[in-house]
């Protein structure tokens, strides 16, 4: 195993996540997927969901990631089943390195929804194929991240908030994934 991707592992291993009560909330998972692109650097990779009418979610960078299904035996099985489906990438399960803390919508317009956060290790950049939920991809040092930080204005839902974000080109990771990105920063930097 990549020595990063045995720190990762080492780092999230050190602590118990949290689970947090699913009463009420459907379920989802998203994969966060680290390659190793030098022997100190790891590359991060983001989506653009696409612009779809009804989600709450449309057009915002995120992970790959979506709901559990009935069939799938746990939110592992839903991280894996929703990245191949939507960026064709078939995560091994010797692949996951750790697991964050589940999160919440903090907005209470947004639906009642628990997101657990797996984090992926693949030792190659991937062939990427985007399905329709998806509008691009994006490959980020994990590293600078914390020096693109800052609070930016964005409107939602016609309303114009001030937000802390992470900036990765011309594109603004904020909300739910900003608070994935930030967690996993916090554990493994």
């Amino acid at each position: 195993m990549n020595s990063l991707f045995a720190s990762v592992r080492d780092r999230l291993s050190r602590r118990v996540p949290r689970e947090a009560d699913a009463v009420g909330r459907a379920q989802a998972a998203v994969a966060i997927v680290l390659v190793p692109v030098s022997e100190t650097q790891l590359d991060l990779l983001f989506i653009r969901r696409a612009e779809m009418e009804g989600d709450p979610w449309s057009g915002q960078m995120a992970f790959p990631g979506g709901r559990r299904e009935p069939s799938d035996a746990d939110l592992l099985e839903t991280a894996r089943r929703e990245t191949k489906e939507e960026i064709g990438l078939d995560l091994p399960v010797e692949s996951a390195l750790g697991v964050l803390d589940d999160l919440a919508p903090i907005t209470p317009s947004l639906p009642p929804i628990l997101v657990r956060p797996f984090v992926f290790g693949v030792s190659a950049r991937p062939e990427i194929t985007p399905n329709s939920e998806v509008a691009l991809h994006l490959w980020t040092p994990l590293g600078e991240l914390p020096d693109r930080v800052g609070n930016t204005e964005i409107t939602v839902r016609g309303t114009r908030i001030i937000t802390p974000a992470y900036h990765v080109g011309p594109h603004v990771v904020w909300g739910m994934t900003h608070r994935i990105v930030k967690h996993l920063l916090d554990l493994v930097t």
